[in-house]
């Protein structure tokens, strides 16, 4: 199928990739993200389970023989199949029947669940999660710097590159969002409405139906509020539930994870698990979740804010910068493979991200939004390099592999390598 106007994700060719190894690919991931029209580029068939006008009718099907909705041209795409839990299992039953791959492509906006399935689909049925679209794919970055390129070529040259985007137009780029249906709206205000209206939705409506349990939606809009203020921060629960008491005098610990778990559930909280080798003590070592949401606009409609509030309070706006970082690390991460997390002691020795690879390498990187702060995140990338070596010198027999590259993301103009050996490189450049 085809779509004029589709703008081609990295996901593409992990899908491609999925539909070659198995039979059927459930593709996962918060709404709007784009994970139907994608499914649709590759899909031959498509069954839309929230079609209002067929979906009495599908649901009937389901109950009764859902192997008929199966039946159509491969890949047949099987959109929001959570509606019609049974469709998995006759998904899954299909594959084995038909030993073959490329069958199936289902997408849902929020996690399986595995008490409505009888058979977790492992071997059959593959997972692969989709993010908002990143600067790279929304054209915004030009993509001059490969991530992938830093890890494979020691002499790679970035010096001198230059990013197309300002500092105005990346707060803009992260208060909009990496919403698909934002980019064809022809004004400003139209495309910022996204990232609010999609805020409304959830805190009003996908809060609850997410699991069917009911939930106020001012506790959820104010969850979210408090994580708005605190990205990219380990800020613990308590401190978070303190926040929110203010408003509504006191939340207790299980509220609060009841509500935190449905917006993981519903992909809009992804925090950043921590780091951990041995090149300190455990005990010294921070280990809690770094807070951060799937895509910066999310916060920044909580906040309620707009773009031109940004340009007298820079400082706030950093963390955000660092959830932009996030969520396209994220993605290129996905395309190499790789998996993202932070490093932080209690000595304040800290890198914003690593990113490893399956082969074993990694890269140590922070986030800087300014030049003046470049200086220092160079200084906690080597000051952790340099801990890295020390601690190989003591341990010979069993060493920590060496950073393969060392990385300060920022949201300035040029690209370069300091003397010290770090890349400097501006998000508007970056891409897998």
């Amino acid at each position: 199928m085809t779509n004029k106007q589709y703008l081609p994700r990295l996901a593409d060719k992990e899908l491609a990739l999925r539909l070659e190894a198995f039979g059927a690919t459930l593709i996962v991931g918060p709404k709007w993200c784009g994970k139907t029209t994608t499914a649709e580029m590759q899909a031959k068939s498509v069954l839309k389970m929230q079609d209002p006008d067929r979906r009495e009718a599908y649901l009937t099907t389901a109950n009764t023989k859902p192997s008929l909705l199966l039946l159509g041209d491969k890949p047949r795409l099987i959109d929001e199949w959570q509606v019609a839990p049974e469709l998995w299992d006759a998904v899954r039953n299909a594959v084995d029947e038909e030993n073959s791959e490329g069958l199936f492509i289902l997408t849902g906006s929020n996690s399986v669940d595995e008490n409505s399935i009888m058979h977790t689909g492992i071997g059959r049925i593959s997972r692969m999660k989709m993010y908002p679209m990143t600067l790279f794919e929304s054209g915004e970055s030009n993509g001059k710097v490969s991530l992938l390129r830093l890890f494979d070529d020691p002499n790679y040259d970035i010096d001198g590159i230059r990013s197309d985007l300002s500092v105005e137009e990346l707060i803009f780029a992260a208060c909009r969002g990496g919403w698909p249906s934002s980019l064809s709206k022809r004004s400003d205000a139209a495309k910022l409405l996204v990232a609010s209206d999609y805020l409304d939705g959830i805190c009003a409506m996908e809060i609850s139906t997410v699991d069917g349990k009911n939930r106020d939606p001012e506790k959820a809009r104010h969850i979210l509020r408090s994580y708005a203020r605190n990205v990219s921060t380990l800020a613990t629960e308590q401190l978070l539930r303190g926040d929110i008491a203010a408003v509504f005098n006191s939340i207790s610990a299980s509220t609060f994870d009841d509500y935190h778990s449905a917006l993981e559930k519903l992909f809009v909280i992804e925090d950043v698990p921590a780091w951990r080798p041995s090149i300190r003590s455990a005990s010294a070592i921070r280990s809690r979740y770094k807070r951060e949401l799937v895509d910066p606009s999310i916060g920044i409609a909580a906040l309620g804010v707009d773009p031109e509030y940004f340009y007298s309070d820079i400082k706030t706006f950093g963390f955000f910068f660092e959830t932009l970082c996030a969520r396209d690390l994220r993605v290129y991460s996905q395309a190499m493979r790789g998996q993202l997390s932070y490093y932080h002691d209690r000595y304040d020795l800290e890198a914003d991200f690593v990113l490893h690879l399956k082969d074993g390498r990694y890269a140590l990187i922070e986030c800087k939004l300014g030049s003046r702060e470049i200086s220092d995140g160079i200084d906690h990338l080597l000051s952790l390099n340099a801990l890295i070596e020390k601690y190989n010198s003591k341990n010979e027999q069993c060493p920590l592999s060496k950073p393969s590259a060392l990385i300060v993301l920022t949201g300035g103009e040029m690209a370069y390598k300091s003397k010290e050996g770090v890349y400097i490189i501006p998000i508007g450049c970056l891409k897998d």
